[in-house]
């Protein structure tokens, strides 16, 4: 993997972004191809990484949106209808939503060659979309366990040369973060992978992960008001109500989940990924040779040919000033 063009490639793109003004950046005519995997139902971050994602189609050309099942938020049903409501409320119901793996990566493997399976309608639309003729590789973003992208690859390894995988999650090097958690052997799989790997990094409690993109109640309250467009068919939320904009749905979200942060706050950990992708200034990234997780440890492999880009220290009003103004914008 070419990893010292791919830092250059975001560097460039970072020059480039704080270069262009608003306007010339709407004339452009490149779009980044995407996938975004997600576990939709989980918490509250993946929705407004999938709303952020919608609402910013002036930068993202969207390619698919798979789902996948972790510990919280139910079955793929679940995770299905979540994700559903989520683009009903953005206006954008006619993309379709692919679902993925309920299980993990070790147990679908035996599987893969069968003519159904756990995930394969996931797995089938990954693999055909990096197949697509296209003069830069499809960025797939996984804001959950890594099933989907590990499967995709197992089964036609000739995507992976075609594929930037960049995945929110880990703690690293500490152990301990729930998407990981959820499927180590599939992350395993693909840092031993000749892919392109980038990871998002989470860290509970610290400054330098995406826990520090964080957003009080109080703040919710005051600005995602009637933010979004305003459907003519409302939808009903996943714990009640009734809502015919995002920005009301945002609300709502805020105020049935445990706020664990100081000021009632909680970390927009899935929505800080896509705006890295957006605008890689807004973190930094660095290379490091690909570790390994195993009996609960990251082992670290300084003499690994193959390395990954790790993003940290994330610039977190820059952030949430745009999911704001990306909503404001409809």
């Amino acid at each position: 993997m070419k990893i010292k063009f791919v830092l250059s490639a975001i560097c460039l793109s970072a020059l480039l972004c704080n270069c262009n003004s608003p306007d010339q950046k709407q004339t452009q005519a490149h779009k980044i191809r995407i996938i975004l995997d997600t576990d939709t139902n989980n918490e509250l971050d993946d929705q407004h990484a999938l709303a952020y994602m919608l609402f910013n189609q002036a930068t993202f050309r969207i390619e698919a949106i798979t789902i996948n099942t972790t510990s919280s938020g139910g079955n793929i049903e679940a995770q299905y209808s979540e994700a559903r409501r989520v683009l009903q409320l953005c206006d954008a119901d006619t993309l379709q939503v692919y679902k993925g793996a309920d299980g993990a990566f070790a147990d679908i493997l035996p599987h893969i060659d069968a003519s159904e399976y756990d995930g394969k309608a996931a797995v089938d639309i990954i693999i055909e979309k990096a197949k697509q003729p296209a003069t830069e590789k499809l960025v797939l973003l996984a804001i959950g366990k890594l099933t989907n992208p590990a499967l995709a690859i197992a089964k036609d390894s000739t995507i992976a040369s075609h594929i930037r995988l960049v995945w929110l999650g880990s703690n690293y090097p500490e152990p301990g973060e729930h998407n990981q958690d959820n499927d180590t052997i599939a992350m395993n799989f693909l840092l031993n992978h000749n892919v392109d790997f980038e990871m998002v990094t989470v860290r509970y409690g610290k400054q330098s992960g995406t826990d520090a993109v964080s957003i009080t109640q109080e703040e919710i309250h005051k600005r995602m008001k009637g933010l979004g467009p305003h459907i003519s068919a409302p939808v009903a939320g996943r714990s009640g109500g009734i809502f015919s904009c995002f920005g009301d749905y945002s609300i709502d979200l805020f105020e049935h989940i445990d706020h664990k942060g100081p000021g009632s706050s909680r970390p927009l950990f899935d929505m800080a990924a896509v705006a890295i992708v957006k605008d890689p200034a807004w973190a930094h990234p660095r290379e490091h040779p690909a570790p390994l997780f195993t009996h609960g440890a990251w082992i670290e492999r300084p003499q690994n040919p193959r390395s990954i880009i790790i993003w940290e220290n994330f610039i977190r009003d820059a952030i949430v000033e745009d999911l704001f103004k990306s909503l404001g914008q409809r």
